[in-house]
């Protein structure tokens, strides 16, 4: 057996684990999967107009899409900040050092249970808006979209891991990776449009990595693009990120060998 192939099987087992452990947080469960949803149907069902600063764009084709911006943030940042920082303080991540799985397989397990969790959230997501509120199909811009969501999970995986560094008690640590979070939420087109607001606005939340990522998603959704929506405006500033998020990741998790 080659080491690549014991490598995948490790990593597979990796995921099963980190799986187990992660649908035995209930709480972890609720807010990654229903919290979402339940915005969506909260928000989706109350609001049926259309939004003139996007070209009459239903409600419905912006805020899909924005929820599923958010559910990235929410599984790949913030639970990955979490679960990273609590493996820290229980001295996980140092046990694994002494063992024979190599460091790189334990830390695919995360991601690949993480990508998981994800996945089903979209899914949930992607029913309810399109045959319970009518969002529009995406189609070939399913392309485009899938692109943007590869690239924005991996984005806020890489920055979520380098995050845990802030996190000093993890039961403190949803406090202030909210702290994080929210300016950006409403900042980058979540929960509204803000097409309108002051330059100076815009450009900050052009500087925010989650900003492309909704903008990527909700040209998908937007019957006024064509194609495969594949925006390199959004793509572009997100690639950056990737660039940022795994230097300050590898960082991270050296200064953790160093202190071993």
């Amino acid at each position: 057996m080659t080491t690549t192939t014991t490598d995948l099987k490790l990593a597979a087992w990796q995921v099963r684990y980190q799986q187990r452990s992660f649908w035995r947080n209930k709480r972890a469960a609720f807010f990654s999967i229903a919290f979402p949803a339940l915005f969506l149907v909260i928000f989706g069902g109350l609001n049926g107009g259309h939004l003139k600063v996007r070209g009459d764009l239903s409600f419905v084709d912006f805020y899909t899409p924005s929820i599923m911006a958010y559910a990235v943030v929410l599984i790949c940042f913030n639970s990955t900040a979490l679960i990273v920082a609590t493996l820290r303080e229980r001295d996980v991540l140092k046990r694994v050092r002494t063992t024979p799985i190599p460091g790189v397989v334990y830390g695919a397990g995360i991601v690949g249970s993480m990508a998981i969790v994800l996945l089903i959230a979209i899914g949930v997501l992607f029913v309810i808006g399109v045959p319970l509120y009518g969002a529009h199909v995406p189609g070939a811009k399913t392309i485009g979209m899938l692109l943007t969501l590869i690239l924005g999970a991996a984005v806020f995986t890489t920055l979520g891991i380098a995050a845990a560094k802030l996190i000093g008690k993890p039961e403190n640590g949803a406090g202030l990776i909210t702290i994080i979070t929210l300016p950006m939420i409403f900042l980058s087109n979540i929960w509204f449009p803000i097409d309108g607001a002051p330059q100076w606005v815009q450009d900050i939340a052009k500087v925010m990595p989650l900003r492309p990522l909704a903008d990527g998603l909700q040209s998908a959704f937007d019957p006024r693009f064509g194609g495969t929506a594949i925006m390199w405006r959004d793509l572009i500033p997100l690639l950056i990120w990737l660039t940022i998020g795994a230097v300050l990741m590898t960082w991270y998790l050296r200064s953790l060998n160093r202190r071993a």
